[in-house]
């Protein structure tokens, strides 16, 4: 039977000495070209917009979770 990690186990909703969450891993395993598509868009949205790498990594999971309501 598939067992999901607990929060606890992965440092999910855990936050560091200065009261942050703590950041984990997603990796995910995608064809060459969607990678390549994802780095060029990611690097013209942080050249033409004022946020950075980790702020739309976030948005890509949040627009996903949504987009299948979860």
């Amino acid at each position: 039977m598939l067992k999901y990690p607990e929060d606890s186990e992965v440092g999910v909703n855990k936050e560091d000495d200065m009261g942050k969450d703590v950041l984990v891993d997603l990796k995910l395993k995608v064809p060459a070209d969607l990678y390549r598509a994802y780095q060029r868009c990611t690097w013209v949205i942080i050249n033409h917009a004022p946020t950075d790498q980790l702020a739309i990594m976030e948005e890509m999971v949040r627009d996903f979770l949504v987009k299948h309501g979860c």
